[in-house]
């Protein structure tokens, strides 16, 4: 089983010595789509003006130019550290934020089952090395359309998985940016929290609190599960509801409960 999952326009900085020229990015196949991104990303922030403009950044936010133009020769950290924000935060700080950092035994077993896709990298592992850069995934990138490149780059990959059913807890803009194929094993999930009076209601930002708990609870559960039972069954023993329910996983939280008290 696989688990797989959106990135975060938010990021940590810094990171080790090794450069992302210097680490050899997992899935190949997708080299040549990832370097067509590349050129077209720094070629675009070689006009800042413009660059800022097509990147949607604020003035706090003009930096990342310089960070996109530096992407071969900057600083690296693995994938999951790297990225911050509501998900990320859940996976490493748990419930209340202060939880214990995740053990290597964690981190091992991100590496074989938590897979996170890049707008700018595409489907990687979690564990992978890579630098901070900014490209969202509703950026017109000029010469390089994201939903026309990366689709058709990712179909093979996704069919060379052979780890058994897609856990999808991506977004649906990074969905349509890598449609997983009709014929490989995948399920969608949708967050919801049960009200006072029963009735289930769709989360915005506490859904992703709620993926980075499910997640941070696979990875310190004895072993990864291998169906949605022994799925549903971290997802209890973490204090949530896991169901499937017309061809998709429903995720039921209290999470936003506790996290306004």
């Amino acid at each position: 089983m696989l688990f797989l999952l959106p990135p975060s326009e938010t990021k940590a900085v810094g990171g080790g010595s090794l450069t992302v020229s210097e680490v050899a990015l997992t899935f190949g196949g997708l080299n040549e789509a990832r370097e067509r991104v590349h050129s077209a990303l720094v070629k675009l922030c070689k006009r800042p003006r413009v660059a800022a403009t097509v990147l949607k950044l604020s003035p706090k936010q003009l930096s990342d130019i310089e960070l996109n133009l530096g992407l071969q020769s900057g600083p690296t950290m693995r994938a999951m550290e790297r990225y911050t924000g509501t998900l990320y935060d859940a996976i490493h700080g748990g419930v209340t934020g202060t939880a214990e950092p995740l053990t290597e035994a964690a981190w091992a077993r991100a590496k074989q089952s938590v897979l996170i896709q890049s707008s700018l990298f595409g489907l990687i592992p979690a564990t992978d090395l890579i630098p901070g850069y900014r490209l969202g995934s509703s950026v017109s990138l000029p010469g390089a359309p994201l939903k026309k490149i990366w689709p058709p780059a990712h179909e093979s990959i996704f069919r060379r998985l052979n780890q058994g059913l897609i856990i999808d807890l991506r977004s649906k803009a990074y969905v349509d940016l890598a449609p997983i194929p009709a014929d490989v094993p995948s399920v969608w999930v949708e967050v919801v929290s049960r009200e006072s009076d029963g009735k289930l209601r769709a989360l915005n930002h506490f859904n992703k609190r709620a993926k980075g708990l499910l997640i941070r609870a696979i990875l310190n559960a004895e072993k990864v599960p291998n169906d949605i039972e022994e799925l549903a069954g971290i997802a209890s023993a973490a204090g949530m509801e896991l169901y499937e329910s017309g061809g998709q996983l429903i995720l039921v939280t209290d999470q936003i409960k506790k996290a306004q008290r």
